[in-house]
């Protein structure tokens, strides 16, 4: 046998490499146990750039210099409550509707014409969670009209959530009051699709020889005599991107209204017109592509010490 040159392409962990069946993934709430109030903010990408930060970060080489480090800019329209939903042993038991919904999520969803059940009727005792259904106002941010929504979890007692829904079912929810400047987030989105593509590109496989009969970019064998099939672990040609990923411990830099900071004319997605969030580093998916952005999941001691003050875009 020959000496294995490279690792095994191709992650399993990843699998099946379809598209996703919708744009912002579903997430398991109960197991993240940080935030305020509300644990998720819906959001869309803008784009990155260069900024200059001053590094504040104890123990750190540039510590006090003026570096630049890349940044992605995120929008993040207000949201607002469609319906709160009552757990009871994992299973759905109770939905309840909001008032005053906006005429924008009659393009989304079939809206009923009745409402059953009010808010102020629900026992918290005949139930053991809670969560909501939260919906974007994106026509504010004016890339879109149509809303996206998704189910967010809460933070706190049943009692406080209950609270909490009560206090803010006609109010706009900002970022600002969910989020604060320094914070590790999860960023949760789908990336760049790039279609149907071939073994080389999909899986990193290398080109064979140029003196090769059957081809430079495919797998020289798809499997043994025996078993005489083709294993679903033989890189193939197929779909590549719209993949859900998530991106950990993503630092915020800086957060803001649009009238605090100039951010305009970013390449393929225009102005800034609602609050933002700033953070450090890369971000999947597309200019305009929905994110689900969360409370830490599992934050690290050495982006928690990162310490980085805003001086300017570049």
């Amino acid at each position: 046998m020959p000496t294995k040159k490279s690792p095994r392409k191709g992650s399993l962990q990843f699998w099946p490499r379809k598209r996703v069946s919708k744009f912002l993934p579903s997430v398991n709430w109960d197991a993240i146990s940080e935030g305020k109030k509300i644990k998720g903010f819906i959001a869309y990408k803008a784009g990155m750039a260069s900024a200059y930060v001053k590094d504040n970060t104890e123990h750190s080489m540039t510590k006090g210099k003026s570096i630049v480090v890349p940044i992605t800019i995120i929008e993040c329209p207000s949201m607002k409550i469609f319906s709160a939903r009552f757990y009871k042993n994992g299973i759905v038991a109770k939905e309840v509707l909001a008032e005053n919904l906006d005429k924008e999520l009659k393009k989304k969803i079939k809206l009923p014409k009745t409402k059953k059940t009010k808010m102020e009727d629900v026992k918290t005792e005949d139930y053991d969670d809670m969560r909501v259904i939260c919906y974007s106002v994106v026509k504010d941010s004016k890339i879109k009209k149509k809303p996206d929504l998704t189910e967010i979890g809460l933070a706190g007692s049943l009692e406080e959530k209950l609270n909490f829904v009560k206090e803010n079912l006609a109010k706009k929810i900002s970022v600002l009051d969910i989020f604060e400047k320094s914070q590790l987030v999860d960023i949760r989105g789908l990336t760049k699709g790039h279609g149907l593509q071939g073994p080389v590109k999909r899986f990193g496989i290398t080109l064979k020889s140029h003196k090769s009969e059957k081809g430079r970019r495919r797998p020289g064998s798809l499997g043994p005599w025996h078993p005489a099939r083709v294993t679903f672990r033989a890189p193939q040609a197929g779909q590549l991107g719209m993949f859900t990923r998530i991106v950990y411990n993503n630092k915020i830099i800086d957060l803001g209204k649009s009238e605090d900071r100039a951010l305009k004319n970013i390449k393929n997605y225009g102005d800034i017109n609602t609050d933002y969030i700033i953070v450090n580093g890369s971000v999947q998916g597309p200019a305009k592509r929905q994110l689900l952005i969360t409370a830490s999941l599992r934050g690290t001691k050495k982006q928690l010490k990162k310490n980085y003050e805003l001086k300017g875009l570049r």
